[in-house]
């Protein structure tokens, strides 16, 4: 067996793994390890690789940044922040056609903005809004696909996990990532506020609407949430005007929302130690993850297989657009049954270097950043389709009586408007990058 062929059986035998419920960095240094062993021939040097591979991996300054951002929002999850953001947004948007869960997204939004992470977000303003939702007779489809769809938006509005890995592998700038995110995260709620809105229409029966409340409640409603709109500027802010590094705003937006959460009252030396517990323990997870892919990607490099695939794609001829439309499938069929961080970490160093290669009528920069947010967009999608979309069965676990079936179907019309959010910034990349340029010109 030559190694292309060595490569090429190596993905069957990883997917098989992962069905077989191994956990995925297991299974990448399982196949990773093994993959050397048969190129190389010496069992001892692809296990010497576990040494020097893991310092080389994790000396690299950068990764810092992940815990860091996972502590804050932990922070953010335990003190209450989302409860404040709940309830301002449904005193703006609660009065009208589906207001409570234009709510939940808008809070969803809000909260991603500090908290980074997907899964979090969905968890945390599920606890919040699905009480509200039944209250007011939302159909478990729509509560359960809009809290699931919402949660999304914590993976792709800024300070995002995902994006600072994703600039890592591709060696991009995450300031410019993060400023590049900020509108299509913005669409995204858009979109999803519009999906609901169509819904109830559609189904007018399906949700009772709220009393308008008076601009002063509206106002002090809004004046609790200033916790969240500080932080967000002073770290967001802070990287765009070059007055911190990535590193430095996640660590002042970890100290700023601690301090936050203590001011609230909600913190307590309990939850303080639960909040560090919980951020060791995902930074473990995904710092594992890291090194599985960094392994089996070294094995993938030795096999040559990334730098033919790139040599074969180019001598084919194909039209780049008709490239970047099959990666953003496979990216779509991957979502249903890998989880966003994995398979970020085992295609971004393969695919990447093939598109670069192609011409789309950009700079390097610009395609950088404008790809990595189309792929970010496209992976979202995964966390709420099934069999596998993390953020579905979330959800669904904080709504048993809700059968998972009703959970799809209510992602569906969020799904939809995923692929026309996808389309647009693909066929207009000024758009994504429209911020940018405007920040650079400054």
């Amino acid at each position: 067996m030559t190694n292309i062929e060595l490569a090429l059986w190596s993905f069957p035998v990883l997917l098989i793994l992962v069905f077989l419920r191994a956990p995925i960095a297991l299974a990448m240094i399982s196949v990773g390890v093994g993959g050397t062993w048969l190129v190389i021939g010496n069992p001892m040097m692809s296990l010497n690789q576990l040494k020097t591979l893991t310092y080389g991996t994790f000396s690299n300054y950068s990764f810092s940044i992940i815990p860091l951002f996972l502590l804050m929002g932990q922070f953010a999850t335990l003190s209450g922040m989302s409860a404040a953001l709940f309830r301002a947004a449904e005193s703006f948007l609660g009065h009208r056609k589906g207001g409570v869960a234009m709510s939940a997204i808008g809070a969803c939004a809000g909260f991603g903005a500090i908290c980074g992470s997907s899964l979090a977000t969905a968890a945390t303003m599920g606890q919040v809004a699905l009480p509200e939702l039944r209250r007011y007779g939302y159909p478990g489809s729509l509560s359960t696909g809009a809290l699931a769809a919402g949660g999304t938006l914590g993976i792709l509005i800024p300070p995002s996990v995902i994006l600072v890995i994703y600039a890592i592998l591709a060696e991009q700038n995450i300031e410019k990532l993060f400023v590049a995110a900020l509108i299509p995260g913005i669409l995204a709620a858009a979109g999803y506020m519009i999906a609901i809105s169509i819904w109830v229409r559609v189904s007018p029966n399906s949700a009772a609407v709220k009393d308008r409340v008076p601009w002063s409640e509206r106002m002090v409603a809004l004046g609790s949430v200033w916790p969240v709109v500080t932080i967000f500027i002073v770290v967001v802010g802070g990287i765009y005007a070059g007055i911190f590094t990535p590193t430095e705003a996640a660590a002042v937006g970890a100290a700023g929302t601690g301090i936050a959460a203590f001011a609230s009252g909600e913190m307590t030396w309990g939850r303080l130690k639960t909040a560090i517990l919980s951020t060791a323990a995902a930074s473990g997870m995904i710092f594992l993850i890291i090194l599985g892919a960094g392994i089996y990607n070294n094995f993938l490099s030795l096999t040559q297989l990334p730098q033919m695939a790139s040599s074969w794609v180019g001598d084919q001829g194909f039209s780049p657009w008709f490239v970047l439309t099959i990666v953003l499938l496979m990216y779509l069929v991957f979502g249903c049954v890998m989880d966003s961080l994995s398979m970020i970490l085992l295609t971004v160093p393969i695919i990447f270097p093939i598109m670069e290669a192609l011409d789309f009528g950009m700079s390097a920069t610009d395609f950088g950043l404008w790809f990595g947010i189309l792929v970010l967009i496209v992976v979202e999608v995964g966390l709420i389709t099934p069999p596998v979309g993390m953020n579905l069965f979330i959800i669904n676990s904080m709504a048993r009586d809700i059968p998972i079936s009703q959970t799809y179907k209510g992602a569906l019309p969020f799904v939809i408007t995923d692929m026309i959010r996808v389309a647009i910034l693909t066929l207009f990349p000024a758009i994504t990058l429209w911020l940018v340029w405007v920040i650079d010109a400054l």
